[in-house]
């Protein structure tokens, strides 16, 4: 717990820091992103509802869930195996992405920022806490906390993999800025928060001895047949 602790402050340090230090310019950025050609813009308009909770849940993003399980449980030996492996990991797929939105949600309705698309009325810092209207639900970015937690949770199970589920998170990031949906420092925080709940549930799942276990650093590792167990 000591060390989920420690997580957990040291990710809110980098997400107040890194907010802290976009804020500045997101005006100027997000008026920027929103300038680039057409064919640009039209691209990620495309691509940019792959970061929707509703996608990862329902959408082809459940498939991807699916197929992943399906794999793990392929490995495993025996039926009761085969079970254990497939609701655990089940459950970490749903706590981690359902943690993420709650939060999120709640961050949203607290904080009551102006979207992009206010700009010009508003400013890029303008705050009406508890408006709760999707035109004030700016901060944080609903879609970078789906990405953050539904990446994040597989960047968890597969840490070798890590750098293109982190290209990935970042690619449906930015497309939000891009379409004017949020300012960067929107993004930031939601991507932050959503990898948040995927290293907490991997903590917490780690204290059942589920899909992962502490290293000798005290860090959850995955349990699977594609990383080094931890030794002891």
């Amino acid at each position: 717990m000591n060390r989920a602790l420690s997580s957990s402050l040291w990710l809110l340090l980098a997400t107040i820091v890194l907010v802290a230090a976009l804020i500045p310019f997101d005006g100027l950025l997000s008026q920027r992103a929103q300038a680039l050609p057409p064919a640009i813009v039209a691209f990620n308009e495309r691509i940019t509802d792959f970061g929707t909770f509703a996608w990862m849940i329902y959408g082809s993003g459940s498939i991807v869930i699916a197929a992943y399980i399906l794999h793990r449980v392929s490995r495993s030996e025996g039926f009761s195996s085969k079970t254990k492996t497939a609701w655990r990991l089940a459950l970490y797929f749903l706590v981690t992405i359902g943690s993420a939105s709650a939060l999120v949600h709640l961050l949203k309705f607290i904080v009551g920022r102006a979207r992009p698309e206010l700009f010009l009325e508003y400013g890029a810092h303008s705050l009406t806490p508890f408006a709760n209207e999707w035109l004030f639900e700016s901060f944080p970015s609903g879609h970078g906390a789906a990405v953050g937690s539904f990446f994040g949770a597989f960047a968890m199970l597969a840490p070798r993999l890590r750098i293109f589920f982190a290209l990935g998170a970042l690619t449906i990031g930015v497309t939000r800025v891009v379409v004017g949906a949020h300012y960067p420092s929107d993004v930031a925080a939601g991507l932050l928060t959503g990898l948040w709940t995927a290293l907490m549930a991997a903590f917490l799942f780690a204290g059942q001895n589920w899909l992962f276990r502490l290293d000798e650093a005290g860090w959850p590792r995955p349990k699977n047949i594609f990383d080094t167990p931890a030794k002891g």
